[in-house]
């Protein structure tokens, strides 16, 4: 049984002498793993196509409920990301955060949509980067189903004062209302950019300004909702952290 899927290369693992194990994020069947026999070759036709961090079209083989790369032709190489080491490792925790937090053998559009959309923007240098991590980061929670509750205080009902953060709620509460929980601090304009990020259209997700201390309170509150809903540590986190430079990361 032959099937040709498109797909974004989430992880490889080398597997015996030459051959890939991939696991893919596709638009017609969600994650899957497959094998990419002969892929570290020089000699091989689907090297390129079956890298990690590579949006590819793929002609798999089917046997037994086990898949095998056939063909393989790229569509996306994001070649952006592996001229820049800190890009990269950003990358790659987006790629860690997807298969997270994707599911196997259900199709989810809106995921793969988000993780192309922001390898794309972190590739073409289109937006800073701490912007389109935090970016994805949220809307990530919103798709697997943590969307948070912003519209008004989670106790008083009317729009936050002072507003913090609970990460372990998803609400939004004014300093004064808020109770012991993890919070953490936001401003009116980190706040807004969390709304914006919940709910605007996925073609105009990276599409706002943000700035100085509203900037870091908005990669602060959507990095940290991540890591306590998910209840994980993300080692490609940590390296990315490692290799970021703060200045170079404010001009871009």
């Amino acid at each position: 049984m032959f099937k040709t899927i498109k797909a974004l290369v989430l992880r490889e693992v080398r597997y015996k002498e030459a051959d890939r194990i991939l696991t893919l994020l596709s638009e017609s069947d969600g994650k899957l793993t497959v094998r990419a026999r002969g892929a570290l070759r020089k000699s091989s036709r689907t090297a390129a196509a079956t890298q990690q961090l590579t949006f590819s079209e793929l002609t798999l083989f089917g046997n037994r409920g086990k898949w095998t790369v056939n063909e393989a032709s790229v569509i996306e190489g994001f070649e952006g990301l592996r001229a820049d080491l800190e890009a990269l490792s950003l990358g790659a925790y987006i790629s860690e955060c997807l298969e997270a937090l994707s599911v196997e053998d259900q199709p989810d559009e809106a995921l793969l949509q988000l993780g192309l959309n922001s390898l794309y923007a972190l590739s073409r240098e289109l937006y800073p980067r701490r912007q389109i991590k935090a970016a994805f980061e949220l809307r990530l929670m919103c798709l697997a189903g943590y969307a948070p509750d912003l519209h008004a205080c989670g106790v008083c009902g009317n729009e936050p004062s002072e507003p913090v953060f609970d990460l372990q709620d998803g609400r939004v509460y004014c300093r004064s209302c808020a109770g012991g929980g993890a919070a953490v601090p936001l401003c009116g304009d980190s706040l807004r950019a969390l709304r914006y990020i919940a709910e605007s259209p996925a073609k105009r997700l990276f599409q706002f300004r943000l700035e100085g201390q509203a900037m870091d309170r908005l990669a602060n509150a959507a990095e940290r909702y991540l890591l306590r809903q998910t209840e994980r540590r993300f080692g490609t986190l940590d390296y990315y952290k490692q290799m970021k430079n703060p200045e170079q990361d404010q001009e871009r």
